[in-house]
């Protein structure tokens, strides 16, 4: 059977045996990275009710009209003033 202590003369391996634990850290780290990335684009992804699709429905949820909306079915403005601070709102914010 061929040793690697065989090799040029009885030398050892010679450094480049240590090439391989590298290859291996590196294709260990790499499948880590890879899978946390993974993990969290699936925790965000359009799939999961992220994306800009989210992001336009939270920023749609915090429109000063959808505010002004809530506020009127919760009861803490009459239908008067819901009428007038809507009328501001849609004339672009002069009193």
């Amino acid at each position: 059977m061929f040793d690697l202590a065989q090799w040029h003369g009885g030398a050892g391996p010679g450094p480049w045996i240590l090439l391989f634990p590298l290859i291996w850290t590196t294709v260990i780290a790499g499948a880590v990275v890879l899978l946390r990335r993974a993990v969290r684009r699936g925790r965000r992804g359009p799939w999961h009710g992220g994306g800009p699709a989210a992001a336009a429905a939270a920023h749609r949820e915090n429109a000063p009209v959808d505010l002004l909306g809530r506020r009127f079915a919760s009861g803490e403005i009459d239908e008067d003033e819901y009428w007038r601070r809507l009328s501001v709102l849609q004339e672009g914010g002069r009193p």
